[in-house]
């Protein structure tokens, strides 16, 4: 069963483990370039390489966790996320600085969203929804909270006492994970009941086309998300918006991010997460499209920050109710591992694909580009409405 408590140990954890690890170089990426003589380009690719590693673990973290819970997962990555920072922070060559990202990739997998997710639905199967949506609150937050925290670590220690500083956070992660429930009576328990839900796919073909889809709209919406997370201050700057504005504006999209989950807490129970997609898809376009006249609006930049936050916040929530409804709980941890394993490959390339648009093309192509790939998004989530959303979930 899932309790008021262990919503609240996982959202702390959302927070802690996003804040030390996925938020990490956001703050220290410039001062790791100049302290080290390395190029931009060669610091942030650390990055890339972790989200090419947790692609790659995906599929086995979702596997174990099916089979014996989150618990023991997430405590171990808690002290891998915390070995990744203790690594970076001795970090004077390639070598070490790129294998403390790969260990970080592992350590992220093992303690974000995904695994926070699986651990959910394997103590409260189809009725995690409910909780999937609340520890994104706190999760969300993580930015906000965890850039200003890590400037003033930078400017008290330096990068690596900064990097020090969030291992240490990490391993606070350590006894909230270590007090999600689990017992070995739980786990046969969930074995051998059987599902209470029907899922909405009920043939081999249209698993395989609900698999594909959902696959895809995680896939872009996560390019996405990796894309703006690096360049839409850049890109609202690159359109004539005062640098200082741009960043103040940029703010709001943390700002729909939480509002919206908030909104989705509130007030979607009994929104189907299929519809709740095309809400999250369709609301992106629009935003990207406001961004174009963002260099001579601060609505035009406002809407466009709000609203892609506020889409980004609801996909993020899609991402783990919609394999509920869609196939069989109990092979939750597995099944999601293996479509969304894809997403974490493919979002590596953001950062560097949208530097090549800008640098090639211009602003506004960028954003032209990321209307047409949302649009893609809304598409997916448009058939995947229309084929299975008229079905009822018999209890």
């Amino acid at each position: 069963m899932i309790t008021p408590r262990l919503v609240w140990l996982l959202g702390w954890s959302q927070l802690l483990c996003w804040g030390s690890s996925y938020y990490l170089i956001g703050v220290l990426g410039d001062r790791i370039a100049a302290d080290l003589g390395w190029s931009s380009t060669l610091t942030y690719s650390g990055f890339s390489v972790a989200l090419v590693v947790m692609g790659l673990v995906s599929p086995l973290v979702g596997r174990l966790i099916d089979r014996s819970g989150g618990r023991g997962v997430m405590a171990l990555g808690s002290v891998v996320l915390a070995l990744g920072c203790i690594g970076l922070s001795i970090s004077h060559g390639i070598a070490v600085y790129m294998l403390s990202w790969i260990v970080l990739g592992v350590g992220m997998r093992m303690t974000l969203y995904e695994a926070a997710f699986a651990t959910l639905v394997f103590i409260g199967g189809a009725s995690a929804r409910p909780s999937i949506s609340q520890i994104t609150l706190l999760g969300g937050l993580a930015s906000t909270v965890f850039w200003p925290v890590g400037l003033v670590f930078a400017e008290a220690f330096g990068w690596r006492g900064a990097a020090l500083a969030y291992a240490g956070i990490a391993l606070l992660t350590l006894p909230l994970h270590l007090a999600v429930p689990r017992s070995r009576g739980d786990i046969k328990r969930m074995a051998t009941t059987p599902v209470t839900v029907s899922p909405l796919t009920r043939t081999a073909g249209e698993r395989r086309l609900a698999q594909a889809l959902y696959a895809l709209i995680v896939m872009l919406g996560s390019f996405l998300n990796t894309g703006m997370s690096a360049h839409m201050i850049g890109l609202m700057t690159g359109l004539g918006m005062a640098g200082a504005l741009a960043v103040w504006v940029a703010t709001f999209r943390g700002i729909g991010q939480s509002l919206a989950r908030l909104g989705d807490v509130l007030f979607g129970r009994n929104v189907s997460p299929l519809r709740l997609g095309v809400l999250a898809t369709g609301i992106l376009p629009f935003c990207f499209l406001a961004g174009l006249l963002s260099g001579a609006s601060v609505w035009a930049g406002l809407i466009f920050a709000f609203g892609y936050g506020a889409g980004n916040g609801l996909l993020t929530i899609v991402r783990g109710t919609q394999p509920l409804v869609l196939f069989d709980p109990r092979s939750y941890g597995a099944l999601v591992g293996r479509l969304t394993a894809p997403s974490f490959v493919v979002s590596a390339t953001a950062p560097i694909s949208y530097a090549f648009l800008i640098d090639r093309f211009g602003d506004r192509a960028a954003l032209y580009v990321s209307a047409l790939v949302a649009a893609l998004a809304l598409a997916a989530s448009l058939i995947l409405l229309v084929r299975l959303g008229s079905r009822s979930q018999p209890e």
